[in-house]
């Protein structure tokens, strides 16, 4: 498995696709693409102030709340909140998404994936052993909660809060060892329905 650590503090911030705000680009799939032609991208975004979300017709998405308090979505007209106790929102990118912040700016983690090329899943995970899904092409680790060790074989990668570790190649166990959680993303290529699913 290959490993590669993705600090926090070296991630670059970019203006959202409709400007309304600034995201940073943790990894995306092909290596370079753009808003209309990523098969997969996870990224972190600042949000401050309320408003619209841009449109991502054909993507599958995934939020979750990093930093602050809360933001509340109104997603085609359907009220989610996410807040420290129920941080996470699954929704389609076709769908048209405003967001208010009650409690001032907060920091969230995007996950979108071309419906049809690849699919996503993402679960919280603490202090132990974690295994990937065995159609996982690519993982990544996002510390909510640092420090926190990872060990892939004799290898130890130390990150801090909000740092990243990336995984690609076969699937193993990885042992992990901190006091707080982390969130695991894992996405797959899309396969024929009903011969594998997360």
């Amino acid at each position: 498995m290959i490993a590669r650590v993705i600090r926090e503090n070296d991630l670059i911030r970019v203006p959202w696709k409709n400007g309304g705000g600034t995201t940073a680009e943790v990894a995306a799939f092909p290596e370079g693409s753009g808003f209309e032609t990523f098969g997969w991208r996870v990224s972190m975004a600042d949000v401050a102030s309320d408003g619209p979300f841009s449109v991502f017709p054909e993507i599958d998405r995934t939020l979750i709340l990093v930093e602050g308090d809360r933001i509340e979505l109104d997603v085609e007209g359907v009220a989610y909140r996410l807040d420290r106790t129920s941080p996470k929102l699954s929704f389609s990118g076709d769908d048209r998404t405003t967001s208010r912040l009650p409690s001032g700016p907060i920091r969230d983690l995007n996950v979108m994936t071309r419906r049809g090329r690849f699919r996503h899943r993402t679960r919280f995970v603490e202090s132990g052993v974690a295994l990937l899904s065995e159609d996982t092409a690519t993982a990544f680790l996002v510390v909510l909660d640092g420090p926190f060790d990872v060990t892939l074989g004799s290898i130890i990668h130390s990150l801090g809060r909000l740092d990243i570790l990336r995984l690609e190649g076969p699937q193993d166990l990885i042992l992990l060892s901190g006091a707080g959680r982390a969130i695991l993303i894992e996405i797959a290529p899309e396969v024929s329905r009903g011969k594998h699913s997360f």
